[in-house]
């Protein structure tokens, strides 16, 4: 215990603490900071996520918590007899502290988790006598606020990954938090209120595995390289400078047993009693996880501000509800509910550096951009569902999809990436499998076995796309596009290789996919414009769902220059803007003739006006086209031909 007093230095008042104020003690690790920190750096701008999907994910995923989190609630059942033997009810609760009582504040700063070293006056690190309970317009700042810097001496223990403890104890104005002092009538504990926390916390550093494929160099500092076999991370303690200690300005009559989750883990009750002490809340929630430092050998002192403030009910039981997070993440594992650091991150800075106006745009977008995408994804179904005929579309491109889709997905399985992302992408891919039955028939031999085990199976196109003109100009369409599209897949294989790091082969093949998808996947999408071009329609395209997809677009494209993002993923957004006005210029020269009639013997004429339908078909062919009366020689002349009937011979 004297070992222990004595690594800590007694509290010292210093300017203002930040993140930043301790990159002077690590001297000897300051490259090692600065390659990570570039490496994080680049990680980051290459897999950021855009600031609404960030809001969409954690709306859906605090409305899971909620309802999982109401399976466990206690009902708020009444206990059955007072304790006292009054035979009835327990009754409402009320605060101990009454409003406008006079408090002190004993702050201690050490290693035990259970504190008892009171003696150490090392450990003391803050006194603040003459706090008043509910007193909202005390402090420097006139809000009830006080603040207090220093620095503390980090013990050999603490530098390598030993834990550092806050505890807050809250007495009558007089009174000591010191056991000890029961003996003169300074100690009560009725009237001591107690709350600890550890103040680091315990993060993983990632090591690096990549390097240039061709040469074995790599840009990472020794330190943070993965060695052979050995773990690809390892666990650091980390530390904020930065704490609020947080007093509940509340006077509910609380009743023991019917107090909600997860206020109930706050609101401790004096035992034998009508009363409750008051919540002292210790809040880190705005500490952003990228300002925690790891702590090291080098790390010889640690800053540490402290800010008391009182809290109203309504921001305290939001905060709490953000704490139940953490531990649904432990529960059910950090892949399925954990956000990523980077997203709480995102979040936060969000609600700190953005106008209150644009946030609330934000999230209004947001839910529209939700809705598109169900939207688009449930008529896309609907489409492929009812389809027919495959006339005027690109059964190649089908095929494309899948392949862009199983890439991405390999992708983000070989990268750490969220489980619910992989999820989301093998949905999409079992989609677009889906669809192949649409276009192809598959028709299997169970007698006949390919090396005796498998049956053969025979795969061909629907007669209602190769008896049409769409076959062959979908074969020119990519005939066409492959000039394009090999060229600059080899030019961009070739950049990979040279000036990007890798972790083997595999991961270089999926990740110059990936990219090349990324950049130039919009060129996919010119096969249905040239089959467009050549059938002179676009009738048969699913326009709600290419509607829902634009308008997401076009969402993207408001926030893609209003909200830092990567330069690719703008330009990814414009480009998807091209090839859908140009979808529509064709819309708008490829007029819809509504008397032409369907593979089913119906045009649009006939569905919204029936009436006249019946009418015109007295002096109209069965296709829709003027009956011409028979000829002198009483032979019926044949109508004349349609246009895809011409292209057809």
């Amino acid at each position: 215990m004297a070992d222990t007093a004595n690594s800590m230095s007694q509290a010292t008042d210093v300017p203002p603490a930040d993140s930043s104020s301790d990159g002077g003690n690590q001297t000897q690790n300051g490259t090692v900071n600065t390659q990570e920190g570039g490496q994080a750096q680049q990680q980051q701008q290459a897999q950021r996520p855009n600031t609404w999907s960030v809001i969409k994910t954690l709306a859906i995923r605090m409305i899971f918590i909620y309802f999982i989190a109401s399976m466990f609630r206690r009902s708020p059942t009444t206990p059955a007899n007072d304790s006292s033997g009054g035979g009835g009810s327990m009754r409402p609760s009320t605060n101990l502290f009454d409003k406008g009582t006079v408090m002190d504040m004993y702050v201690y700063v050490s290693e035990q988790e259970d504190f008892d070293d009171f003696a150490n006056e090392d450990a003391l690190f803050w006194v603040e006598k003459g706090l008043v309970y509910g007193d909202w317009t005390s402090g420097e700042t006139g809000d009830g606020t006080y603040v207090k810097h220093g620095q503390i001496l980090a013990s050999e223990t603490v530098q390598n990954n030993g834990s550092l403890f806050l505890h807050v104890y809250l007495v009558k104005e007089g009174k000591s938090p010191n056991p000890a002092a029961k003996a003169d009538k300074r100690f009560s504990k009725k009237y001591t209120v107690h709350r600890s926390k550890r103040l680091n916390k315990f993060k993983k550093r990632k090591f690096h595995a990549t390097a240039n494929l061709l040469t074995g160099e790599t840009e990472v500092h020794p330190d943070l390289q993965q060695k052979e076999n050995k773990s690809s991370f390892e666990i650091l303690s980390h530390w904020h400078p930065n704490l609020t200690i947080n007093l509940l300005d509340d006077h509910s009559p609380w009743v023991p047993g019917s107090v909600p989750q997860p206020l109930d883990e706050y609101i401790e009750f004096y035992p034998g009693g009508n009363k409750y002490y008051p919540v002292i809340y210790l809040n880190d929630y705005w500490n952003l996880n990228s300002d925690y430092m790891p702590i090291n050998v080098t790390t010889k002192m640690l800053n540490l501000s402290l800010t008391y403030s009182p809290i109203s009910l309504f921001k305290w039981q939001m905060y709490a509800a953000q704490s139940m997070r953490n531990k649904w993440s432990s529960f059910l594992g950090s892949d399925f509910v954990e956000d990523s650091d980077e997203d709480q991150d995102s979040l936060k800075t969000a609600f700190l550096e953005t106008s209150p106006y644009l946030l609330a745009l934000t999230i209004v977008v947001s839910i529209l951009h939700s809705v598109f995408e169900f939207l688009a994804f449930k008529n896309d179904i609907q489409f492929w569902r009812s389809r027919k005929s495959l006339e005027g579309l690109s059964v190649r491109s089908v095929f494309f999809n899948v392949f862009q889709s199983l890439i991405v997905l390999l992708y983000v399985m070989d990268n750490e990436t969220n489980t619910v992302v992989k999820i989301s992408i093998f949905i999409g891919l079992c989609i677009e499998i889906w669809k192949i039955h649409k276009v192809v028939n598959i028709e299997t031999f169970p007698g006949e076995k390919m090396f005796g085990v498998i049956p053969r199976v025979s795969v061909a196109f629907k007669s209602t796309y190769t008896e049409t003109p769409t076959k062959e100009y979908d074969r020119l369409a990519f005939r066409y596009l492959s000039w394009a599209l090999y060229p600059l897949l080899g030019c961009y294989a070739v950049y990979s290789l040279l000036y990007q790091e890798h972790r083997g082969w595999y991961s270089w093949v999926l990740s110059m996919l990936y990219g090349f998808l990324l950049t130039f996947g919009f060129i996919m999408m010119t096969p249905q414009l040239f089959i467009n071009y050549k059938l002179k329609s676009v009738a048969h395209l699913p326009w709600r769902m290419l509607t829902y997809k634009a308008l997401n677009t076009f969402i993207d494209d408001i926030f893609a220059f209003v909200i830092k993002m990567p330069t690719l993923y703008r330009l990814g957004c414009l480009r998807d803007d091209v090839i859908f006005f140009i979808y529509l210029y064709q819309r708008w020269i490829y007029r819809v003739d509504p008397k032409r009639v369907n593979e089913f013997g119906t045009s649009q004429e006939m569905l919204e006006n029936p009436a006249a339908a019946a009418i015109d078909s007295d002096t109209t062919g069965e296709n829709g086209t003027p009956a011409i009366p028979p000829s002198e020689g009483g032979e019926e002349t044949s109508p004349p031909k349609s246009d895809v009937e011409k292209k057809t011979d």
